[in-house]
């Protein structure tokens, strides 16, 4: 173990050091990669110099998402107050189902949950769990709504056309999730949304109306907080009203920009909260936490325990429930995600955290008004939203994503919006600071004027 510690701490250094030396790993083609690294596994064991070696070359050549160069997808940076908690996790190695094996760690994840629920506005029936993804964290959620809704659905199964609700810009694991759990994607209603990519209160109460005329069963209605591409966040208070009429089930997917809940300055975007059946996060996102933290909380923990308990005396060897986690959980073995939140949470407090969160929107706002001062940019998103969306000199998004990851200048997507395609730059790196945003606009500016870019852009044949 001493010899594994000491050869994980000089690849740590390593990655360090390639991190301020080359930001944007060199990407592999994918017919090349087999050849490019050893990653076979043989009947022989690897030499300790060979596996050092074969360690240090695939770091080099894995994306860094640490990077000050890294804005691509919804998550990067690193907290390292929350790496020690995940690195402690993984040394005591304890699944988080029973009291027995896990002993004070459940008290840790029930802490955290409590204090969510407490801030988000739920009472003192509320609850939680760690899920291993926001997509996971959804589906609960869902199952949630189907089992209050019909609780024999557990043992007989569904017999009846039921359906759900989610705005045409929402995540798209809502749909998936409804083919996993019997509903099927055809009884999933895409609603409306504004320019803003907001969902449309009054649309969804259209769709709901039509489907119970036409013999439909709605039970359950997904808001967001922070959609993929536009990072828009639904008007909960009017959706909760529909909901409220109808009685279903609103669960709020604050995936992506949940997190605001921590901040003074942000968490009017999430008004209304506290009408919701549950709401997720993923603290792995705005605050930083590494890979996997995903959270999800609901009004009344009886809903928790129809779903997803069950009778295990072989598990089960202690008295109190409460601290059982296992008959909360859709999962039996779990790891211990709370750790590293925890540790996080408790070495920076909440003023900590929201200092996190309110630093990625003013980053937003220094990428906005970049592009608003710069005529040859073309701005596509708005404010409140820490994803800033854009267009380069009428460049085809597509092609210059591209082509900047390929010449390893930088990571960043492109998505679309009601048929228009741009950048899409994302401020949750939490290592990311105004002079790396300004040298992201700055490097994309020298990379199309550089030697013939615009030329190579205009004649791509992926330029639309």
């Amino acid at each position: 173990m001493t010899n594994d510690i000491k050869l994980f701490n000089e690849l740590v250094e390593l990655l360090l050091q390639e991190e301020k030396k080359l930001p944007v790993a060199t990407p592999i083609d994918t017919d090349k990669l087999y050849q490019a690294l050893d990653l076979k596994l043989n009947d022989e064991p690897a030499l300790d110099s060979d596996f050092k070696k074969i360690l240090s070359q695939l770091i080099v050549s894995t994306p860094k998402t640490a990077s000050t160069s890294f804005f691509n997808q919804l998550f990067g940076g690193r907290v390292s107050k929350s790496i020690l908690g995940d690195l402690l996790a993984v040394m005591l190695n304890n699944s988080m189902y029973t009291y027995k094996v896990a002993g004070p760690q459940v008290g840790i994840e029930k802490t955290i949950l409590n204090k969510i629920c407490e801030i988000i506005g739920y009472g003192t029936e509320s609850d939680g769990t760690f899920a291993p993804g926001g997509s996971m964290s959804n589906y609960m959620a869902m199952i949630m709504a189907r089992d209050r809704f019909n609780p024999t659905i557990r043992s007989k199964g569904i017999h009846s056309k039921m359906t759900l609700y989610t705005s045409e810009d929402s995540h798209y694991s809502i749909s998936k999730n409804a083919s996993l759990i019997g509903i099927g994607r055809e009884q999933v209603r895409l609603i409306k949304t504004n320019d803003f990519g907001e969902m449309l209160a009054d649309d969804l109460e259209l769709q709901i109306k039509n489907d119970i005329a036409l013999g439909c069963e709605p039970f359950f209605v997904n808001a967001t907080a922070g959609t993929t591409v536009l990072g828009a966040f639904d008007d909960i208070t009017s959706i909760s009203k529909v909901c409220k009429t109808y009685n279903l089930w609103l669960h709020v997917d604050g995936a992506y920009c949940g997190a605001v809940i921590f901040s003074k300055s942000y968490k009017h975007l999430l008004k209304g909260l506290e009408l919701t059946d549950s709401f997720s996060v993923n603290a792995h996102k705005m605050l930083g936490t590494p890979l996997t933290c995903s959270i999800i909380v609901t009004q009344n923990k009886k809903h928790l325990y129809q779903s997803f308990s069950n009778d295990a005396e072989y598990l089960y060897q202690t008295n109190d429930d409460e601290f059982n986690l296992g008959k909360t959980s859709l999962q039996c073995g779990r790891r211990n995600d709370a750790l590293k939140l925890w540790t996080l949470w408790k070495s920076v407090g909440n003023n900590g955290l929201e200092s996190i969160v309110d630093k990625q929107f003013y980053l937003a706002v220094v990428a906005r008004n970049y592009i608003k001062s710069h005529p040859d940019y073309n701005l596509y998103s708005f404010d409140n939203s820490i994803s800033v969306c854009f267009n380069y000199k009428n460049i085809s998004a597509k092609t210059l994503c591209t082509l900047l990851y390929e010449h390893s200048k930088l990571m960043v997507g492109y998505g679309t919006f009601k048929e228009e395609e741009f950048i899409r730059l994302v401020t949750i790196n939490t290592l990311v600071e105004e002079h790396d945003i300004l040298n992201f606009f700055k490097t994309i500016e020298h990379f199309v004027d550089s030697n013939n870019m615009i030329e190579t852009i205009s004649n791509s044949p992926s330029d639309c």
